[in-house]
């Protein structure tokens, strides 16, 4: 497939007007709308700032390749464009970018799009084919470039696998090192060369810097007479996959990767863990260090993966705690989802028939306190401590989480058994650190599991389950007996946290502590959750209003964008607000906070229970009182909508 297949003449953008990151974004995504390549441009412009977030595609030397891989995208498609004057797209050189790419790729893309994608961004190392990019005038002489450039790659491919297999006819059974095809996973380099390194580049998306950093590693290993073997980690998963022979005779390794590898084969080697930027734009650092091994050893043990020497890298004790506890909430919330969904819906059937109806006993069965409920602090704490200990601390942290439960320690006790599971199993490594290595195959299977499950058990069974379930008792009375006054601070506050970063650690604590008190009770006292359910809903409710009301503020893609988020805000998914906050921050984040706290509040001021986790609109009529529940939410919304549409400037305006 040619790349101008993808790279379609009619999206092509030859003089960009955006004279910001978020304008160059905005007129990309509009130009892919207006070919009807995409059906869903929230959500495509959602899944742009994610991956934004990870790192800037701003790569530097004047290119930027926003890109996202999406259910939003109907064809894959390559939006090529050109500032002629620049613009700051937070690149990696801090330089302007001129030349612009934006990947959109269907959720299912097939593997000849990506294998096309792919080439494309092998094409974008050499700087003089950018120089020809920029001096283009049409979008057809951009097609004709691109054409003639893909010809003469493919030409040369042509010629380099017909060498392969000649040297192949007449090699002998010798290994050789000699130079080879990029492409094809043979050892790239000088065949006069001892040294030689290996390297695995990743990034999220897997459809552009994958393999930009796989062509820079391996051009600059060339130049520096370096051998070098690359194995990309893209869209259609691990390909040229380093052999454990190939990783033995390295003499360092490389891991330019934005997300997991498989790093245990890599242990007692001096490896390199860089973003993936770091593959295209520091290559002949990262080489010339590989080479010399001036990198941290890394270790691997029962699957516990760590770096030892100076240079690893550190992070502080909250972001580490925050990690951990934030792989235990993610790996909990799909208990909390699909079992509070078919919670409510029981409920709701128990109203119109009776207890005893089967269907009734049948959803409380799967969703409630012996199905789906009943493994939420286990998951939570299990995951918790992976995250601390990988998999040896899963099963005595998963445990110790059960046993909080049927302690009545709860949600408090669960966290804790986490924390202390994954510190135990470290404690562990260490303390048989010095056992013979003939043993070394017994530690993940029967050392750590023993171990750490007895001191997890006995720690949790004589300290944490009477301390926390005292706690928890007293937690939930206080709770219970909250005045009026006091309550709607609380509410207040639950529901302003839910807007702060729409998803973020404010917004995860507040639900967190909302599903803790909702566990705690019994499944029976849904108050903060109705609290933070509000305040959840309440943003992407206000956009969509803002939008409809106060159309002259928005541009006509962001009016249409603004109808999505009726469905999103009715769902309780307040993600969807994420687009606009990140487009105008301070007047979106500053209305919606004040919007959800007052709808929180309200809900306190009203003593609403919502019992069910999840659900939005769609579990209101099981709240206590469904009609103020749904006013709490629209008052909060209204006053949101109202602040944001005066607020705003027109999109002409916008500093």
């Amino acid at each position: 497939m040619r790349i101008t297949d993808l790279m379609i003449q009619e999206t092509m953008i030859m003089d960009l007007q955006a004279s910001t990151k978020d304008e160059a974004i905005d007129e990309l995504i509009a130009s892919l709308n207006r070919s009807g390549r995409i059906n869903d441009p929230v959500l495509f412009k959602e899944m742009i700032y994610k991956r934004e977030a990870e790192s800037s595609t701003g790569i530097g030397g004047g290119i930027a390749m926003p890109h996202a891989k999406t259910t939003a995208v109907n064809e894959p498609t390559v939006v090529f464009a050109k500032s002629r004057k620049g613009l700051d797209f937070e690149a990696l050189d801090d330089q302007p970018a001129h030349v612009f790419f934006m990947i959109a790729a269907p959720e299912g893309a097939g593997n000849t799009h990506l294998r096309t994608l792919a080439a494309l961004s092998r094409l974008l190392i050499d700087s003089d084919f950018i120089s020809q990019l920029m001096s283009t005038d049409t979008p057809a002489e951009v097609s004709a470039l691109f054409d003639a450039k893909q010809a003469e790659a493919a030409e040369k491919e042509a010629a380099k696998e017909k060498a392969k297999a000649e040297k192949a006819a007449n090699a002998a059974s010798t290994f050789t090192t000699g130079q080879q095809q990029n492409t094809s996973g043979v050892i790239v380099g000088n065949a006069n060369s001892e040294d030689f390194v290996v390297a695995v580049t990743a990034c999220p998306t897997g459809i552009a810097h994958t393999f930009m950093a796989e062509d820079a590693l391996k051009k600059k290993a060339q130049e520096m007479g370096i051998n070098i073997r690359v194995e990309t980690n893209g869209s259609e998963g691990a390909q040229n996959v380093l052999t454990a022979d190939e990783i033995a005779r390295a003499k360092g390794v490389i891991v330019a990767a934005d997300k997991n590898v498989e790093m245990a084969r890599f242990d007692g080697k001096p490896v390199l863990q860089r973003p993936v930027s770091d593959g295209i734009r520091k290559s002949e650092e990262l080489i010339r260090k590989a080479v010399n091994g001036d990198a941290p050893i890394y270790r691997s043990q029962g699957g516990n993966a760590k770096e030892e020497g100076a240079s690893a890298g550190k992070i502080s004790v909250g972001s580490k705690i925050y990690k951990d506890l934030m792989n235990g909430i993610s790996h909990m919330l799909p208990f909390v989802v699909g079992g509070g969904i078919l919670l409510a819906i029981s409920f709701l059937f128990e109203q119109l028939a009776s207890p005893e109806n089967p269907v009734v006993q049948l959803l409380q069965t799967i969703g409630g306190g012996t199905g789906a409920f009943h493994f939420l602090i286990p998951v939570l704490a299990g995951f918790i401590a992976m995250s601390i200990g990988d998999r040896p601390a899963l099963m005595p942290g998963m445990v110790g989480g059960l046993m909080a439960v049927n302690s009545n320690a709860g949600f408090l006790g669960g966290l804790a058994a986490g924390f202390l599971a994954g510190y135990v199993v470290i404690g562990l490594r260490k303390l048989f650190k010095g056992l013979p290595k003939a043993i070394d195959g017994l530690k993940p299977i029967l050392l750590y599991p023993v171990f750490g499950l007895l001191i997890v058990g006995a720690i949790s069974f004589y300290v944490f389950d009477p301390i926390f379930g005292s706690l928890n008792t007293w937690l939930v009375d206080a709770l219970g007996n909250l005045g009026t006054g006091n309550a709607v601070l609380l509410g207040l506050l639950l529901g302003g946290m839910m807007s702060i970063d729409m998803g973020g650690p404010f917004n995860k604590a507040a639900y967190t502590f909302a599903i803790g008190v909702f566990t705690s009770s019994g499944n029976t006292d849904g108050a903060w959750m109705a609290a933070v359910m509000a305040g959840g809903m309440v943003p992407p409710l206000a956009i969509a209003l803002a939008t409809t009301f106060f159309k002259s503020k928005f541009t006509e893609q962001e009016r249409k964008s603004g109808l999505t988020n009726y469905v999103l805000g009715f769902s309780f998914i307040t993600e969807g607000a994420i687009p606009f906050a990140a487009a105008d921050p301070l007047r979106v984040l500053t209305s919606c906070i004040l919007g959800s706290a007052v709808a929180g509040g309200l809900t306190q001021l009203w003593s609403i229970n919502v019992p069910a986790p999840h659900g939005g609109i769609f579990v209101a009529a099981l709240a206590n009182h469904a009609l103020l529940f749904l006013l709490a939410v629209a008052i909060g919304s209204v006053i949101s909508g109202l602040i944001l549409g005066l607020w705003k400037k027109s999109p002409t305006l916008v500093k």
